[in-house]
């Protein structure tokens, strides 16, 4: 097994560092949901990470369109939980101070500046890009499942009202929180569950992929 270079090295401890710093934020700003969603995604894809790109970074021509292609589904997916007020509906299920405001911050504003530079190091090879990338791979591409099972977790606020509700969390004020309970509702559905497959599509095929083009790349060197 080679031996880390400098900037593997850096990237390994910056990689470690998101692993541990995301989740523990999101559970001090949100509550534990990030933790099992982020964080399960941040280990996961670190792993991934660790033992295929780390030492040997993709082909750009490779990773680079993978990545590209589910944040793009991704982007899209995320108009759909602003339209439908994920953030708040997600509060209101696990009652957790995440307001619009957070949400807007994070996803729409934050996350597409990072996709564009974690792009550019993926073209240059910069063995951290591969870590955000694999990160949005086992994120967007496995954990958006869970929209298809929050309509069925009964929400910790108010779950029989079906009019949306504003309330301070944690001194936080959360406004126009949406019920989408389907013993409430009557209707299947979450706040972006119809897009919810369409960054999965891409992600997991990238997963496959990847993995593939790791195996074909051990066997050339060995």
């Amino acid at each position: 097994m080679k031996t880390l270079n400098n900037l593997q090295k850096i990237s390994l401890l910056v990689a470690v560092l998101f692993c541990v710093a995301a989740p523990t934020m999101g559970y001090l700003k949100i509550g534990l949901p990030p933790v099992i969603i982020v964080g399960g995604a941040a280990i996961i894809g670190f792993f991934f990470w660790y033992f295929t790109y780390l030492r040997n970074p993709t082909d750009p021509k490779i990773i680079l369109p993978l990545f590209v292609i589910t944040v793009a589904c991704l982007q899209i997916h995320i108009v759909e939980e602003y339209l439908t007020h994920f953030g708040p509906a997600m509060s209101r299920l696990f009652d957790i101070p995440w307001s619009e405001k957070s949400f807007l911050m994070v996803f729409a504003l934050v996350g597409p500046t990072i996709y564009i530079l974690t792009a550019l190091g993926l073209y240059y090879r910069i063995p951290l890009a591969g870590f955000i990338a694999w990160f949005i791979f086992i994120g967007p591409g496995v954990m958006e499942f869970t929209h298809f099972i929050f309509p069925l977790i009964q929400p910790q606020l108010e779950p029989t009202n079906l009019k949306n509700v504003t309330q301070t969390i944690n001194g936080i004020a959360v406004t126009n929180m949406p019920n989408y309970y389907i013993r409430a509702t009557g209707h299947y559905y979450f706040a972006g569950m119809y897009t919810a497959i369409l960054p999965m599509i891409p992600g997991i095929y990238s997963i496959y992929r990847l993995i593939k083009e790791h195996k074909i790349q051990s066997k050339k060197t060995n």
